[in-house]
């Protein structure tokens, strides 16, 4: 059923606007990618992934379906996008991750799933910040233990010299140490 709507959707966009705007269809679809991970809607999601969609496709800011799925706590579908092949590792444009995105939403959950991607626990973001930095800082220290078992450096820094240990105790730098 969803495919057929998906497919009817995609037929009225192309006749109406194909000679114009081939462009807008790709947009239009994307649009409905998204969404269906924002909503968790895992069954739009596998019309998705069946027809071949290509699961790392990203937004205007560099958001993945996965990522925006861990942000808004859609369990299910990171679940399902992870099981078909998403890149648990990828990037919005300011180098955030999946696994950030859940630490700093609180999707503790998600984040632990995750955490068993073959992700590198010191990813950075743009920022120079990890997710055990980002744990520390919203005091998701639960997942402090866990990210070190998987190698996370706690004490590594960013440029500011914070890390994971420091921000877990209340210690935040927001200037360069001299």
């Amino acid at each position: 059923m969803r495919f057929c709507l998906l497919l009817l959707l995609g037929c009225l966009s192309w006749t109406a606007q194909a000679e114009q705007d081939p462009e807008a269809i790709k947009v239009q679809l994307q649009d409905y990618y998204f969404d269906a991970a924002r909503r968790g809607d895992v069954p739009m999601l596998d019309t998705f992934i069946e027809s071949g969609y290509s699961l790392d496709t990203r937004d205007s800011k560099g958001y993945t379906a996965l990522i925006l799925a861990a942000y808004h706590g859609q369990g299910a579908a990171v679940d399902r996008l992870l099981a078909a092949g998403a890149d648990a590792c990828a990037q919005d444009q300011r180098g955030n991750t999946a696994l950030m995105g859940a630490i700093f939403k609180g999707e503790m959950q998600i984040a632990r799933r995750l955490m068993a991607t073959d992700c590198s626990p010191d990813q950075r973001n743009g920022a120079g910040q990890t997710a055990a930095m980002y744990a520390g800082l919203f005091k998701r220290v639960e997942l402090l233990d866990a990210l070190k078992a998987k190698g996370a450096d706690l004490n590594a820094e960013d440029p500011l010299g914070n890390s994971a240990a420091r921000l877990a105790n209340g210690e935040i730098r927001t200037a360069a140490p001299r």
